[in-house]
């Protein structure tokens, strides 16, 4: 089994059609549902693909979630950016979906935990924490 990022294709909309319609992950991201498979590949086409740091999380070169990063966007704010994630049904409950594991991949990958903004962050009308994580060149 290898897991590999990469940018969507137009040839991933039937994989991103199979888990991003699901509602546990409507719920809990950034992403609506996708009517039809126009609908969906106008979304791949329009945002995903050209978005420089959005990418596919692929189990064996098939699509099975996304990763984005959106830098900050104001001068007082280009040393910050969100990172987000989603991923299908089927590997929800297999140690890579819940708040702990991801923890525990940013800090495997040296980011160091700075605090949690408690209710911070509103998704699909629900109040979330949102964890505050930092990677500095100098660490």
């Amino acid at each position: 089994m290898e897991i590999t990022l990469r940018p969507y294709q137009l040839s991933d909309v039937h994989d991103f059609m199979e888990w991003a319609n699901d509602d546990e992950v409507i719920l809990t991201s950034r992403l609506r549902h996708y009517t039809s498979m126009e609908d969906a590949m106008s979304y791949l086409q329009d945002e995903a693909i050209p978005h420089p740091w959005y990418r596919a999380i692929c189990l064996d070169g098939h699509p099975v979630g996304f990763i984005s990063v959106k830098p900050g966007s104001a001068d007082d704010e280009r040393c910050k950016g969100l990172m987000s994630y989603a991923l299908g049904p089927r590997h929800h409950h297999s140690g890579c979906k819940d708040g702990y594991s991801s923890y525990r991949v940013l800090e495997k990958a040296g980011f160091i935990k700075e605090g949690v903004f408690r209710k911070y962050v509103v998704v699909k009308g629900k109040t979330i924490d949102a964890a505050v994580y930092s990677l500095l060149s100098s660490d």
